[in-house]
């Protein structure tokens, strides 16, 4: 596969994942906002910005919803907002036109059509249900018409690798927020965990279990843990191991973060849980980096060699 090809469909995978969540954390964001009239918005709305790595604000601008929305959710020029993570998603499969299958860009390319028709309604809820809508869309034709080969293993390296730092960083907000935040129970609602959580632990549940559930659950998608093993599947399925005295750096970084969360008390890590998100999200960043370092190699300088005579 041409490494350009290869990564389009990694960033499908990734930009995806990426309107998805966010759409999810500025839902549980806005409602807490809604529900919660002495809650500190400028404070609260800075310090989501600031996890959402978004430069910070000018010290003298009163930061309200609307001006996280319009960056986090509005802007159709940065990758890091819903429209702008769809509008790339799109641009990506047009590059991977011969790769993906017909109904996969169809479903992007409808997507991106219907985006300003659905942007800034009266209640930014049916916004980012409509986000997480098309999300699920495109995921179900994913893992329906796609064969498990190079083109699939690569959409969900992405996605998962992507799945893994927007997780973190929803726990993050929840840390930093502490008694003012959402409950663990919203948290779960909001990643679709709460039903699942339920039947897991048959009601018995606790913020304990809660958070748990999030971090290191090895059957639920959305947990950290989950989203990393199923990370380290794709990197091994496209590259498996000849060397049994090494790994690749993207498995090494994805492996060495999963361990430090699968095999440690859950309650020392949720100690100190915006350290250990931050962690996870380092870790996702290196890996990403040595992905792209690996399979999408770019800026080599082109040397001239003449014919040979």
């Amino acid at each position: 596969m041409l490494s350009r090809i290869a990564e389009s469909l990694f960033w499908i995978g990734r930009y995806v994942e990426r309107a998805d969540d966010t759409a999810r954390l500025l839902d549980v964001h806005v409602q807490i906002l809604l529900e919660d009239p002495w809650a500190e918005e400028d404070l609260a709305c800075r310090s989501l910005l600031s996890v959402m790595d978004r430069p910070a604000p000018p010290p003298d601008l009163d930061v309200g919803r609307e001006h996280v929305l319009d960056v986090l959710g509005y802007d159709r020029l940065s990758p890091s907002s819903i429209a702008g993570a769809l509008v790339a998603a799109r641009e990506n499969a047009r590059r991977a036109r011969e790769i993906v299958s017909t109904e996969l860009w169809e479903c992007l390319n409808t997507t991106w059509n219907q985006l300003p028709s659905q942007m800034r309604p009266a209640r930014p809820h049916d916004y980012f249900t409509w986000v997480r809508e098309r999300a699920a869309i495109v995921t179900g034709l994913v893992e329906s018409t796609t064969s498990r080969d190079d083109t699939w293993h690569f959409m969900v390296l992405g996605r998962s690798i992507e799945r893994a730092d927007m997780t973190a960083r929803l726990l993050t907000t929840r840390a930093l927020a502490g008694s003012a935040g959402p409950g663990w129970a919203t948290l779960l609602r909001s990643c679709g965990a709460h039903e699942a959580f339920l039947r897991t632990y048959r009601g018995n549940t606790s913020d304990e279990r809660a958070a748990g559930f999030l971090l290191l659950d090895r059957l639920f998608p959305r947990s950290i843990v989950h989203s990393l093993h199923q990370a380290e599947a794709c990197l091994a399925a496209l590259e498996p191991v000849a060397d049994r005295t090494s790994v690749d750096d993207a498995r090494r970084h994805i492996g060495l973060v999963r361990t430090t969360l699968e095999y440690r008390p859950l309650l020392e890590i949720i100690d100190d849980l915006p350290h250990e998100m931050e962690l996870v999200q380092r870790a996702c960043s290196a890996a990403s980096d040595a992905i792209r370092a690996r399979y999408f190699p770019s800026g080599a300088e082109l040397t001239w060699v003449g014919e040979a005579l």
